[in-house]
């Protein structure tokens, strides 16, 4: 595999990784609502925002700073620069682990009486605390496998974390039930402290595998640029801080939306009732559809910063430009099927996952910006890559404020309702990205090709599009007659989006949208596609 593409197969590797995890999840989520209940569900999600956010402030920003760091050390050879980047952000990261562990811990008296109200979540409070300090821990080594653009200790590490999570959460949940659902909570709740010291052991394993070879190379370099600590740390905390503040910007924007969605359904004429479901609708289903094929753009994300990074490093404006190219390109042929995709199967997706057809159309609404809002995320990784990390920032920031602005028009028109919350979303993430593509423009040089990033992608998944509707029917047609209406419906989604990706890289072919360099970044099956498409002469040339 090229270097400049080989960053897609570590975007694979921990997109194949997230999406286990995820299932996983959910088969976990299945199981407690069984156990625990609707009421024993909810004491446990009552401890998860005030940890997650708590988690998002000590550590958002740190990781990306580190793979950055390490990546552009490593560019130069510097082994003994990556070590001392590394060895600082673990000093700094247990630091806020402890700090924000003990908050948590200390102050979950308080956050029961001012923010969640029911007693009872007092228990799964101080039960997920601890994980807080092994989480920010976990993420350094994370961080610094990743800046070595080694995806595999992480993916590894994230099943391992989701598999003893759901060991722990089985048998403490069970230990526990008879006691109260308030202790069944706080079991499933320590579940996030067992994962994370599970998700430590194969990355400490990696780590001390490695360990003897990395400090030989220390030894033996000639290279020895001088950084003191405090250099080190500024650039830690320089870089870390604006990609935190970025982190933040969705879930203010979701606090937001609480308050001016559904004051402006009733406007529309809506109950108060009848807008907390449509609220739910579009945020607890069709946000929660949109979020998981949005994985793999992620997981793209973490793999680019270290690549460009150390692209820019070595001062090789055309190595930049290449895995740029690379990434919109794996961007866009991912994302365009994809909200093709959810759009025409969003009803039978909603069926399925939550048996709420109304749920559709927000989601229908939303699958438009699923584009946008990949292509945001993968060039947003691009400029932190590259040092701009306050850009994307400020761009989202101004797409926020168009979104509440849109948000607060449309939702109160009774003939969009909770469409209209939805399509400002989309709005959002258009006018971000299309900020953040011009600045990657400006500063690498790339330029954006409509034709093979946008018109062949389009075409191909049209095509798509019509053949996914046609598969779907046909399949449910033959499966409701042996099995119920859900299977049924779940067994045709299965088989649409199957043979709909197949169907639009077959397209895609056909149409030239191929490049060599696009398939050999494909791992493991790359050289027989590569050879099957020279054959038919599919492939089109850069």
């Amino acid at each position: 595999m090229s270097r400049s593409g080989s960053f897609v197969k570590g975007a694979l590797i921990l997109s194949a990784a997230g999406l286990f995890v995820r299932f996983m999840g959910a088969g976990l989520r299945i199981y407690l609502a069984a156990v625990m209940g609707d009421e024993g569900i909810g004491l446990y999600q009552m401890a998860y925002p005030i940890y997650t956010m708590l988690l998002a402030v000590s550590t958002a920003g740190v990781p990306i700073a580190i793979s950055k760091l390490v990546a552009e050390n490593l560019a130069h050879n510097d082994y003994r620069g990556a070590y001392r980047v590394f060895r600082m952000s673990l000093i700094l990261l247990t630091f806020l682990g402890v700090a924000f562990s003990l908050i948590l811990f200390l102050g979950a008296d308080f956050f029961v009486r001012t923010i969640v109200k029911d007693p009872r979540a007092y228990y799964p409070l101080i039960s997920i605390s601890p994980a807080i300090i092994i989480v920010t821990i976990l993420s350094a080594y994370r961080g610094f496998f990743q800046g070595r653009q080694e995806m595999v200790p992480t993916a590894i590490s994230q099943i391992v974390e989701q598999f003893g999570r759901i060991v722990v959460v089985i048998i403490l949940v069970l230990i526990l039930l008879p006691m109260g659902l308030e202790y069944a909570a706080a079991g499933a709740a320590f579940g996030a402290v067992a994962g994370a010291l599970f998700g430590m052991l194969p990355l400490l394993y990696f780590y001390f595998k490695e360990k003897k070879s990395f400090f030989h190379n220390i030894k033996k370099q000639i290279i020895q640029r001088d950084f003191s600590s405090k250099d080190i740390l500024s650039r830690i905390i320089y870089l870390s801080i604006p990609i935190t503040l970025g982190s933040l910007v969705v879930p203010l924007i979701n606090l937001v939306d609480l308050s001016v969605v559904p004051l402006r359904l009733h406007e529309a004429g809506y109950s108060t009732a009848e807008a907390t479901s449509l609220y739910g609708q579009l945020t607890g289903m069709a946000n929660s559809v949109i979020q998981f094929p949005l994985i793999i753009t992620i997981a793209l994300s973490m793999t680019l910063v270290p690549a460009i990074s150390e692209a820019q490093a070595l001062k090789k404006r055309s190595l930049v430009e290449g895995r740029t190219d690379i990434a919109m390109r794996f961007t866009m042929f991912f994302s365009i099927p994809a909200s093709f995709g959810l759009y025409v199967l969003a009803e039978p997706t909603t069926a399925v996952l939550f048996d709420n057809i109304p749920a559709a159309y927000p989601l229908s609404v939303l699958s438009f910006g699923f584009v946008f809002l990949s292509l945001y995320t993968s060039t947003s990784a691009i400029l932190q890559g590259l040092g701009y990390v306050l850009d994307p920032v400020k761009y989202m920031i101004f797409g926020a404020v168009l979104k509440i602005a849109f948000s607060w028009v449309l939702t109160a028109d009774p003939r969009l309702h909770i469409g209209g919350a939805a399509f400002a979303t989309v709005v959002s993430f258009f006018i971000a990205s299309l900020l953040n593509i011009r600045k990657v423009s400006q500063v690498t040089g790339w330029r954006f090709n409509w034709k093979d990033l946008l018109l062949k992608p389009l075409v191909a998944a049209f095509f798509m599009s019509w053949g996914v509707g046609l598969v779907y029917w046909r399949v449910y047609n033959l499966f409701i007659t042996v099995v119920s209406l859900r299977p049924a419906q779940a067994m045709a989604l299965f088989v649409a989006v199957l043979l709909g990706m197949i169907f639009f890289g077959l397209v895609l072919l056909a149409l030239g949208g191929v490049r060599e360099e696009d398939l050999d970044t494909v791992p493991y099956l790359g050289s027989r596609l590569l050879k099957i498409a020279r054959r038919l002469k599919f492939l089109s040339r850069r």
